[in-house]
C-alpha cells in the first residue's frame, strides 16, 4: 500500500550523443503504465486501519520514476479529495499525471485488506463504479491514446485488462497496435487475479490471447500462468508466449530463479539472496519496474533480471507496496 501524502541489450535504451550524454534537444524516453489506482484501507498490527493507495500498474510507474525513468500513469479518477490525493502522491514520486482523466462526480475504487482468524489476508473491494474502468470510453479518451502513441514503452497487466468492457478493450488494443506500428514497445505482466474476471477464465484467456499478439516484453509470474493456463513449468510458459511472437520473456518464480528468454537464448537468473518476506506486496511490480529501467539503460536481459531481483528483495523487507526511500539507500 502506498501511503497517501508520503514523501516523495539496449533495444529500449535511449539514443545518446557524444560521450554517451543525451543531447539537449532530445526528449527523455517515456514509459506509460496503464491501470487503476484505488483507495485502500489495510489493518495494521495494532488492529487499526491505515489509508493509502494501491494499484499494480501504479506501483510500477512509481518504481520506474524512482529509477530515473520518465514515467506516466494513465487512468481515470474522480474529482474528489481522494482522487486529488492519488494525483498528489504521483506528483510527489515524480510520476506524470497528464494522462489521468478526471470525471466530475465520481469516486475511485475502494479496497479493504484484513486478516481472518488464521492470519491469512482477506481482500475485499468495491470497484464496479470506478471511472478507471471506462478509461477508453470517456469523452477525452483520445488524449490517452495520443499519449500512448508517443511513449517509448507502454506497460499494462492482466489486472488492467480485467477493468474494461469489450468496447474499451477493443479501443485499447487498437491503440496499442497503432503505437507498435510507430515503434513503441509493449511490456505486459499477466498478473492474473480470478476475482477481477468474476471467475470467467474463458474470457480472461481470450482477452490475454488478443493482448499477447501485441506484446514485445512479457514479465509473468509462473504461479499466475499455472493457474490461468495450466503451465507445468516456467519453460512451458516461455514456449507458449514465444508462440505468440513475444521476443523477450522473463518468468518470475518467487524465491526460485527467474527464467529469461530473449532471442535464441534462455538463462536462469538466480535470486541472489532468499529473503523471508515481511510483506510480499509489490514484489512483482518492483521487479518489473527495475527490469524495464535496466533494459532502457542498455543492460542485457540477464543483468536486468539480476537488478530486478535485488529491488524486489528490498521491497519485501518492508510493509506496503512502496518501501521508504531511505531504506532503498541503505541496502
Amino acid at each position: 500500500m502506498a501511503v497517501l501524502g508520503a514523501d516523495r541489450s539496449g533495444s529500449l535504451a535511449g539514443h545518446a550523443g557524444a560521450g554517451g550524454e543525451k543531447t539537449m534537444s532530445e526528449p527523455k524516453p517515456r514509459v506509460v503504465a496503464v491501470g487503476e489506482a484505488v483507495i485502500e484501507f489495510i489493518r495494521g498490527g495494532d488492529g487499526r486501519f491505515g489509508i493509502g493507495c494501491a494499484g499494480d500498474a501504479f506501483n510500477v510507474a512509481i518504481y520506474l520514476a524512482r529509477a530515473g525513468i520518465d514515467a506516466a500513469f494513465a487512468t481515470a479518477l474522480g474529482d474528489d479529495a481522494y482522487s486529488d490525493a492519488i494525483v498528489a502522491l504521483a506528483a510527489a514520486e515524480g510520476v506524470a499525471s497528464d494522462l489521468v482523466l478526471r470525471v466530475r462526480g465520481r469516486l475511485p475504487g475502494l479496497a479493504v485488506v484484513d486478516t481472518d482468524a488464521t492470519g491469512a489476508r482477506r481482500h475485499h473491494d468495491w470497484r464496479g463504479e470506478a471511472p478507471a474502468r471506462e478509461l477508453f470510453e470517456l469523452p477525452d479518451w483520445g488524449r490517452v491514446a495520443e499519449g500512448l502513441t508517443r511513449a517509448k514503452l507502454i506497460y499494462f497487466s492482466g489486472i488492467t485488462l480485467s477493468l474494461y468492457s469489450n468496447n474499451g478493450l477493443g479501443r485499447m488494443l487498437a491503440v496499442v497496435e497503432m503505437a507498435r506500428q510507430q515503434g513503441v514497445k509493449v511490456a505486459f505482466d499477466g498478473n492474473f487475479r480470478p476475482r477481477g474476471w468474476h471467475g470467467d477464465v474463458s474470457r480472461a484467456r481470450t482477452v490475454f490471447m488478443e493482448a499477447l499478439k501485441r506484446v514485445d516484453m512479457a514479465l509473468p509470474a509462473y504461479d499466475d500462468e499455472a493457474v490461468l493456463w495450466g503451465d507445468p513449468s516456467p519453460e512451458a510458459t516461455v514456449e507458449r508466449l514465444q508462440a505468440f511472437g513475444v521476443g523477450e520473456i522473463v518468468v518470475k518464480n518467487g524465491p526460485n530463479s527467474a527464467l529469461v528468454a530473449a532471442g535464441d537464448k534462455r538463462e536462469h537468473v538466480p535470486v541472489p539472496e532468499v529473503v523471508v518476506p515481511v510483506d510480499p506486496t509489490a514484489a512483482g511490480d518492483s521487479f518489473n519496474a527495475a527490469y524495464i529501467a535496466a533494459r532502457m539503460a542498455g543492460k542485457a536481459p540477464n543483468e536486468a533480471a539480476a537488478a530486478a531481483h535485488q529491488l524486489a528483495a528490498q521491497v519485501i523487507r518492508h510493509r506496503g507496496a512502496l518501501m521508504p526511500r531511505a531504506a532503498a539507500a541503505v541496502h
